[in-house]
């Protein structure tokens, strides 16, 4: 039994070594017990990101900082999707009804989650910028550009919530949540790769014990 208990040791420990160097490998951080706690705490799922992200949402728009028919989950559920690589149509798909990529399109960019194709205009964007702030109206803007006033509107939106500073913090909270959500997919995704799935379970004390 003293074998045995010495051998299940042995394990543990070789077992804790390996997740340390692991941890210590993706997060690039080489102090122990505080980071490897942080770390241990941020393993969250899908789910619990995006209820932590649904409830910034809800303090944007409880401040009326902007007005969207969607929720604050299918806000969240925006987010994590653009994040995923989903165009605005899948996302709408998602949501439940494919007839929402243009309202989705529109948070999104609210959102400053922009895409290249928002940028990609069939002309300088600063001769635009310039007929914009000329005191013509949007229809004798739109046919001196040759496009129509919608999507010139849409590319109006752009430019300004581009410009637009309101939202930054609470977007930077939204890009920690994210990053946190990169960081727990690759460590349990390379804890799976190698076999460790089971050394993710190790509980919080035990992290803080490796020496």
């Amino acid at each position: 039994m003293a074998a045995i208990r010495r051998k299940k040791k042995i394990n543990t420990t070789d077992r804790k070594k390996e997740l340390l160097s692991l941890f210590s490998d993706i997060s690039g951080k080489t102090e122990i017990v505080e980071p490897m706690k942080k770390i241990h705490g941020t393993l969250r799922d899908k789910d619990a990101i995006e209820r932590e992200v649904a409830l910034i949402m809800r303090e944007i728009l409880d401040q009326g900082h902007f007005k969207t028919k969607l929720k604050p989950r299918d806000l969240a559920c925006l987010v994590c999707g653009y994040y995923e690589g989903k165009n605005d149509t899948e996302i709408a798909r998602e949501l439940g009804d494919e007839k929402l990529s243009k309202t989705v399109a529109r948070a999104r960019v609210r959102l400053k989650l922009f895409r290249d194709l928002d940028f990609k205009m069939p002309f300088e964007r600063s001769a635009m910028e310039d007929l914009l702030e000329s005191g013509k109206t949007m229809k004798e803007i739109s046919e001196e550009l040759g496009i129509s006033p919608s999507t010139l509107r849409e590319y109006r939106h752009v430019i300004e919530q581009e410009r637009d500073k309101t939202l930054d913090p609470f977007l930077e909270r939204i890009k920690d949540v994210m990053e946190d959500r990169d960081l727990t997919e690759s460590m349990t995704g390379t804890l799976a790769n190698d076999g460790l799935s089971e050394a993710i379970d190790t509980t919080e004390a035990e992290l803080a014990d490796i020496s």
